[in-house]
C-alpha cells in the first residue's frame, strides 16, 4: 500500500454532517420551544459556514462561534430566543448525531487491513468526542486530534504536528491527508508537506492556488488512490 498512514477529516467526509446538521437544528427549536421553519436551515449554514472560515483565518475563536451563529440566526430571522441555552441544546443534539457518509464504515473496513487512520478536526470536542465514541467507525482508528483540545486548527502546521506526534512521527512520505476542505484539509496538508486526497462529491469548483495530489468524487475511489503503485 502507497501509505501507512491515512488522516481523515470527519464532518463532510466521514459524516454526513448536512444530515446531522438539520436534524439536530430542527431538534433543538423543538427543545427551546420556538417555532421552527425549514428556510432556517439554510439561513444557519450560510451563517455558520461564514463564522467558520473566520474560525480558519483566526479572526473568531470557537468560543465566540458556538453563541454568535446563533445570534446572527435569530437577528436574520426576527426570532426572539436566548442564543447561549440554543447554543448548548445545539451541541448536545449534534453530538449525537453518528450519521456517516454512504460507504464510509465499508471503504474504512478495508483500507484498515493495511493503512493506520487517525481522525484530525477542526470540530467543537463536545460534540466530536461523544459522536466518535458511539461512532461504527471507531474501532478503525488509532486515535483523533481536536483542534479546540490542541490550541491550533486545519490549515495551520501546529494541529498537523500535534498529528505526527500522536502518530509517532512517522514519514510524511507515507501520510495522506483526506478531506472535503480545500482551504483547511487540502491547504494544510499542502503546506505541511504531505499528499492531499480532495474528496468531492459535489463537484466543487477547484483553487488553481491549492492543487490536491488526488481528487475523488466518492469515498470508494479512495481504494484505488491508496493501494496503486
Amino acid at each position: 500500500m502507497r501509505y501507512n498512514w491515512l488522516l481523515f477529516d470527519a464532518d463532510g467526509t466521514l459524516f454526513d454532517y448536512d444530515a446531522a446538521e438539520a436534524k439536530a437544528l430542527a431538534t433543538t427549536y423543538a427543545e427551546g420551544d420556538v417555532e421552527y421553519h425549514p428556510d432556517y436551515l439554510e439561513t444557519y449554514r450560510r451563517i455558520n459556514a461564514e463564522m467558520w472560515l473566520d474560525f480558519e483565518r483566526g479572526t473568531m475563536t470557537q468560543a465566540r462561534l458556538k453563541t454568535e451563529r446563533f445570534e446572527s440566526l435569530f437577528a436574520a430571522t426576527d426570532v426572539d430566543a436566548d442564543p447561549a441555552l440554543f447554543s448548548s441544546l445545539y451541541l448536545k443534539n449534534l453530538a449525537r448525531r453518528t450519521d456517516l457518509i454512504d460507504g464510509a464504515e465499508k471503504v474504512l473496513a478495508r483500507l484498515s487491513t493495511s493503512a493506520r487512520g487517525l481522525l484530525i478536526t477542526n470540530g467543537l470536542a463536545a460534540v466530536q468526542r461523544p459522536r466518535f465514541s458511539s461512532s461504527a467507525i471507531l474501532r478503525y482508528f488509532s486515535g483523533f486530534v481536536i483542534s479546540e483540545e490542541v490550541g491550533s486548527a486545519k490549515p495551520a502546521p501546529e494541529i498537523f504536528d500535534a498529528a505526527f506526534a500522536e502518530m509517532g512521527h512517522p514519514d510524511k512520505a507515507g501520510v495522506l491527508m483526506i478531506g472535503d476542505s480545500l482551504s483547511s484539509d487540502i491547504k494544510g496538508g499542502n503546506d505541511f508537506g504531505i499528499d492531499t486526497c480532495w474528496y468531492n462529491p459535489g463537484g466543487a469548483s477547484p483553487d488553481p492556488e491549492i492543487e490536491p495530489t488526488y481528487e475523488i468524487a466518492d469515498l470508494q475511489e479512495l481504494l484505488a488512490v491508496t493501494e496503486s503503485d
